[in-house]
């Protein structure tokens, strides 16, 4: 008995539940699952087609969140700091006295162009995240619905084993009694 693969009984046989009750990601899934194809939604095509800033934005959220941004960054706020302490100022060297409100300006202006350029990769990557977790849900319903497959077949073949036992029993009893009868007339 072949398995209804339409989104519908999918519904029923694999979540339990009515296809309306279902929500759209869910029934989405079931149509992709009962259609046999691959086809790509729209928030994948914008995944697959990254654009200029996206790539820039991935690049500096892999850069400004690494150990060597931070060790490099941290290089850089001592050397400013010694390069404008107070044994520098002998030499004639004042740039940026204690307390040091130019190194906080710029601070500052990294953090706000930084942060909102690092929250746009988080956002892209958990759009990633997203696509890949649905992705990963629909083949587990393809690999579900392969096993109902398989499992039907396999009952199915249990059933005719079941009346070809049933049928060759007799068969054999009556073998093995002529067997029985020809071995003690030789006897």
């Amino acid at each position: 008995m072949p398995i209804d693969t339409s989104p519908e009984s999918l519904a029923e046989e694999l979540l339990g539940r009515p296809y309306d009750d279902l929500d759209e990601g869910e029934q989405r899934a079931l149509q992709r699952v009962a259609s046999h194809r691959i086809e790509l939604d729209d928030d994948e095509h914008e995944i697959i087609h990254v654009k200029f800033g996206d790539r820039l934005a991935d690049r500096v959220a892999r850069v400004g969140g690494s150990w060597a941004f931070i060790g490099i960054f941290a290089l850089i706020l001592v050397a400013w700091m010694v390069i404008n302490s107070p044994m520098t100022r002998q030499l004639g060297i004042e740039w940026d006295e204690y307390p040091y409100v130019f190194l906080n300006l710029v601070l500052s202006c990294v953090a706000a162009f930084q942060a909102p350029v690092i929250m746009m990769s988080q956002n892209r990557e958990a759009k990633k995240d997203r696509i890949w977790n649905r992705h990963d849900y629909e083949v587990n319903l393809r690999t579900t619905v392969e096993l109902l497959k398989l499992h039907r077949k396999m009952d199915l073949l249990m059933a005719r084993m079941a009346r070809f036992e049933h049928r060759a029993e007799p068969m054999i009893s009556h073998a093995a009694e002529e067997t029985v009868e020809t071995a003690s007339e030789k006897v």
